[in-house]
């Protein structure tokens, strides 16, 4: 069963708070999110790395920056898709440690598009994060985008 990662309340003093919502886990078990040892922890790295140009609901900018709601995990169903989400020039040279890129990444993929995350997903591991992210993409990260979402299923498509 897939669930969707709590979103924190940041208060005032900065601290995040994990707050239930609806289709989050009875018991807030961070084994609900594979690979997500600490949901907070990975929202947080999501905020200072990834949403200045994705977006806090991951929309993007069409212009600029692609979406993943609802369309990110998509990667994970055609051949090179898992290496591509690592590799991609943002992701690949985050500022982040292995450990925290993959938990970050594993957050992200359930939590912005839990539909078309396979039944038998594999979370990323720091391992194999710090391995891909040695070959990042660059100029050529959008012809590869391109060509993988063209394999999408036709209702995946934006």
């Amino acid at each position: 069963m897939k669930w969707l990662a709590a979103p924190a309340l940041i208060l005032a003093t900065g601290a995040a708070v994990a707050a239930p919502v609806s289709g989050s886990p009875p018991s807030g078990n961070a084994a609900a999110m594979p690979g997500v040892a600490n949901p907070a922890r990975a929202r947080q790295n999501w905020i200072l790395t990834c949403q200045g140009c994705h977006r806090a609901d991951a929309t993007g900018t069409p212009q600029t920056t692609p979406t993943m709601a609802g369309f990110v995990a998509q990667f994970l169903q055609v051949p090179g898709g898992r290496e591509y989400l690592a590799q991609v020039p943002g992701v690949a040279t985050a500022a982040l440690s292995d450990d925290a890129l993959a938990e970050v990444l594993n957050w992200s993929l359930l939590r912005f598009d839990p539909a078309h995350v396979p039944g038998d997903f594999t979370p990323y591991t720091p391992a194999e994060v710090g391995r891909l992210r040695l070959k990042p993409l660059r100029t050529e990260a959008a012809a590869v985008r391109a060509g993988m979402v063209a394999r999408f299923a036709p209702a995946g498509k934006p």
